[in-house]
């Protein structure tokens, strides 16, 4: 797919939802570093990465952004069958929503760090140190972007069995390099891939909380985090990665480095 028609999904799609509140995160699928296409529903990212192994899709976002996932690997001429492997940042409802159908129809191995297996199971069942139910009243700006997920199938995602076999700094497929930065939840992962200075940060540092609708680099609310304190302190990991293009789970990807990504990060704090 080139660029014009991937605006023109992107066009189709806006066209389905509500308006975005945030408006430099549009639905649609945009090439945001060399051999690596963002694939946007709701504000929620999944990232389809070109390997010298094959095609590798880093987190599974939610259950209707399926055919943007098809138009991704179509603009490769490939198929979901083509894919080598899936691998989560995290568990959560939000980066999983396309992992039944990638495992049982097309027989994609998925992966994630060993904490995080039973998450996966079970994607709403995860530790927080706020009640999501407050947040919408303290913080209205994000009710857009929580409708936008309920709408792309955020409350209808079903749990899987994948592999919890993601190890620290251990490389997997495609070259990819798992950072550990638990906080977020307790078995969080960023992917780092030295040779092109970009880093996947899952919900370790977003630049769009969809629960607060805050812009620029930050944790994510407390009303999806296990231990905001965690969160904070496992930037430091992701800085020493030096990476150049910092490409979240949430909101646009962010070019001006992951130092400069973890100063505003740490500037804004818990939420």
């Amino acid at each position: 797919m080139g660029a014009d028609s991937a605006t023109t999904h992107s066009d189709r799609m806006a066209d389905d939802d509500t308006a975005p509140t945030d408006t430099t995160s549009h639905d649609g699928i945009s090439e945001v570093a060399d051999g690596v296409l963002k694939i946007t529903r709701a504000v929620t990212n999944c990232y389809l990465v070109d390997t010298d192994d094959g095609a590798v899709l880093v987190d599974a976002g939610l259950p209707r952004m399926w055919p943007l996932v098809l138009d991704a690997l179509r603009s490769r001429r490939l198929s979901p069958d083509d894919l080598i492997s899936v691998y989560l940042t995290h568990g959560h409802f939000d980066h999983v929503g396309v992992v039944t159908r990638l495992q049982t129809d097309h027989h994609v191995p998925v992966h994630v760090h060993p904490a995080d297996a039973s998450l996966v199971r079970h994607p709403y069942r995860y530790d927080r140190e706020a009640s999501r139910l407050l947040y919408p009243l303290r913080h209205p700006r994000g009710l857009p972007h929580l409708f936008r997920m309920a709408r792309a199938g955020a409350l209808r995602v079903r749990g899987a069995e994948v592999r919890g076999d993601i190890r620290a700094q251990t490389p997997v497929l495609g070259g990819l390099v798992p950072i550990p930065t638990p906080g977020h939840t307790h078995g969080h992962v960023a992917f780092h891939l030295p040779d092109r200075g970009v880093l996947f940060t899952g919900d370790a540092l977003v630049t769009l909380d969809p629960y607060t609708g805050r812009r620029g680099p930050r944790t994510v609310a407390r009303a999806a985090t296990a231990d905001s304190a965690g969160a904070l302190a496992v930037l430091a990991a992701l800085a020493e990665t030096g990476a150049e293009t910092v490409l979240p789970g949430h909101g646009d990807a962010w070019t001006r480095g992951i130092e400069r990504a973890v100063a505003e990060a740490r500037a804004a704090g818990p939420q």
